[in-house]
């Protein structure tokens, strides 16, 4: 009989009754029983992608833009026709046949000046996606410029950008947008460019401010102003970067909310008056004189509106659901 004041003894008889419990399953025994098995660690960037990659919504949205981008990049070889050209312009008859029905190479039919419409929603793609693309860009810079002001300085400096932000954004997007395009002496792709960009400055303003509000008092940057590192790198080095993740998904958001609202600067007429370039926007506007009578000219860039406007929604929630922490699953 074992010694029952010998450690090795009663850790030798809890080992016994463990194996009698468990029928002959394989069980730990005390010795193994603090020890961990060692794993990788997972980025955080890694862990959302193994998520995304089987979330369906966010695979139809990147399919969706990645179909958008291609297209655009290669309309002009993809387009069957010139879209410049009226090729059906004979069949154009004001009174009896103002816009020529589908028919064999052209099966979305023309319009009102015999331009091949399938060719011109194609080539326009590419327009759009320059607008929506730039419009962030340039709206995207605003806003880091502004957020880095009032989240790395305190005081007036914050109280002073924040107001004119909140300005901006008592202001309705579209109606601000209008305002600023309509001021240009000549109406072109820059101007409603240089509208939208100005609209979406104050959201990643305050979006980059929020973050680095929330980084300002984080262990690290409490670390490195013990260490004595300058303000400037604390700011560019430590607190910048980690607050950049909400703003770039964020900007997959406001690309769909620029391409709607060139098409609706481009519908008041306020875009590009040179239809030899078509946008979709544009194209709807010309629709609405022939809106009863072939209200095919109006759907069909609607719906690409509608349908790549989805695309990065889709893609964009599913990617904020994916780095936000809290709405994990």
């Amino acid at each position: 009989m074992p010694n029952p004041l010998n450690p090795n003894a009663k850790k030798q008889r809890i080992d016994d009754l463990a194996a009698q419990a468990g029928g002959g399953a394989a069980v730990l025994t005390v010795d193994d029983a603090g020890h961990i098995e060692e794993s990788t660690g997972v980025s955080l960037i890694a862990s959302a992608w193994r998520r995304l990659r089987r979330n369906p919504v966010f695979l139809l949205g990147a399919g969706i833009t990645l179909l958008f981008i291609l297209l655009a990049i290669f309309a002009p070889l993809i387009a069957p026709h010139d879209p410049s050209k009226g090729l059906l312009l004979d069949q154009v008859r004001p009174q009896s046949n103002p816009v020529p029905g589908a028919q064999p190479g052209y099966p979305l039919g023309a319009d009102t000046s015999g331009r091949d419409v399938l060719s011109r929603l194609i080539v326009g793609s590419r327009q759009t996606l320059i607008v929506g693309v730039f419009a962030t860009l340039f709206g995207l810079a605003g806003g880091l410029s502004l957020g880095i002001l009032a989240g790395a300085f305190s005081g007036w400096v914050d109280s002073l950008v924040m107001r004119i932000v909140d300005v901006m954004l008592s202001i309705p997007s579209l109606l601000l947008a209008v305002s600023i395009a309509a001021l240009a002496s000549r109406p072109s792709q820059w101007t409603v460019i240089i509208a939208i960009a100005t609209v979406q400055v104050p959201i990643f303003a305050r979006l980059l401010r929020g973050s680095m509000l929330a980084q300002r008092s984080s262990d690290h940057v409490l670390a490195a102003r013990a260490l004595g590192v300058k303000k400037s790198a604390i700011v560019f080095r430590h607190m910048l970067p980690n607050s950049l993740g909400p703003v770039i998904v964020q900007a997959t958001l406001v690309i769909a909310g620029a391409i709607i609202d060139a098409a609706a600067l481009s519908f008041l007429g306020l875009g590009n008056p040179d239809d030899r370039k078509p946008e979709w926007g544009q194209m709807l506007g010309k629709a609405q004189n022939n809106i009863f009578d072939n209200p095919a000219l109006a759907v069909w860039p609607a719906l690409c509106i509608i349908t790549v406007a989805l695309g990065f929604t889709l893609m964009g929630e599913s990617l904020r659901e994916a780095l936000d922490p809290k709405s994990r699953r």
